[in-house]
């Protein structure tokens, strides 16, 4: 286990500890620095195993900051899960550590039932008998999959139709079984698809960009006429931080926004909006699981309070 503190050696007393997982990842990196500058008086811990898609890049804003502290390690890894929760006073968990590409699921699916299902289970057995005050579990309104609803509210029914969504929603049901059977104050919330700085590159948004800016084509998966919700980074921490202070233990929260486009609209539209780059045109092909209609996801947030983000389409420049 590798520790990075700025805290460390600074003998604070803080009021409350928080442990991000996944927290030098894209959602993850929001929420950790928010949460060092919104509460000084907290100490934030950011678990991460440093993949990929993640880098101390993303929370260079708060790395010397003394109520910050990293943890290089994996939720996987039970020795070091149990480790921290018996070494540090944990009041709050914010589980984002995941597998998230779609097509990786398809390659390997063990590997995403494995981290997002197995690591959410070592967690929140940790968590549980640590007697944390508030779990919160990030999932993904992925889970509700192909519907001809126009809308979903927590209460439609879940129905995954990739790897990484059923991933996501077994570990929902895990999550939700401490709550049902403990009472152990587990929230869950489902989020549309996050955008903005810091996102990794496989992701629709920066993959385009990255690919006009290189005057390249953007490769459309089948026709481009599927649909979706986008919701920038820091509403969606915007989301979080209120599911924080006012959730309720068991509840399910939708996050989105009624910013929608199909994916050959979006694509257009970042061909006009970058700047100094020839329209390239765009080009097609067949992935695995395209054939699944998009999810347009509402939020409704069970009727206690509701998070509605209209963001404007240049905002997708500001990376």
């Amino acid at each position: 286990m590798f520790v990075n503190s700025s805290a460390s050696n600074a003998k604070r007393h803080f009021s409350k500890c928080v442990l991000v997982t996944g927290g030098a990842g894209f959602i993850g990196s929001h929420v950790v620095v928010a949460l060092v500058e919104k509460y000084p008086e907290w100490q934030i811990i950011n678990l991460d195993k440093l993949d990929k898609c993640s880098s101390l890049k993303n929370v260079s804003a708060v790395e010397h900051s003394t109520n910050y502290k990293f943890v290089q390690g994996d939720v996987c890894d039970l020795y070091l899960i149990n480790c921290l929760f018996e070494t540090e006073d944990i009041d709050i968990v914010f589980h984002f550590a995941a597998r998230s590409h779609v097509d990786d699921s398809f390659r390997c699916p063990m590997e995403f039932q494995s981290v997002n299902v197995e690591g959410t289970r070592v967690l929140l057995q940790a968590a549980h008998k640590a007697e944390v005050k508030r779990f919160i579990y990030a999932s993904t309104d992925e889970v509700y999959g192909e519907s001809t609803e126009q809308e979903h509210d927590e209460f439609s029914p879940r129905r995954p139709t990739n790897p990484y969504s059923t991933s996501k929603a077994a570990a929902e049901s895990v999550a939700l079984f401490y709550w049902n059977k403990y009472r152990f104050p587990v929230i869950v919330t489902r989020s549309n698809n996050v955008y903005g700085p810091n996102q990794y590159l496989e992701k629709v948004i920066p993959r385009f960009i990255s690919l006009l800016e290189q005057n390249k084509k953007c490769t459309i998966q089948g026709t481009g006429l599927q649909s979706r919700n986008f919701l920038y980074a820091t509403d969606a921490t915007e989301a979080f931080l209120t599911v924080l202070e006012r959730g309720d233990p068991g509840e399910i929260y939708n996050v989105g926004s009624d910013f929608e486009l199909s994916i050959i609209q979006l694509a257009r539209q970042l061909i006009t909006l970058i700047p100094f780059t020839r329209d390239p045109g765009l080009s097609s092909c067949q992935a695995a699981g395209d054939s699944v209609p998009a999810l347009c996801c509402m939020c409704n947030l069970s009727g206690h309070f509701v998070f509605v983000f209209t963001p404007d389409i240049a905002s997708l420049l500001f990376f």
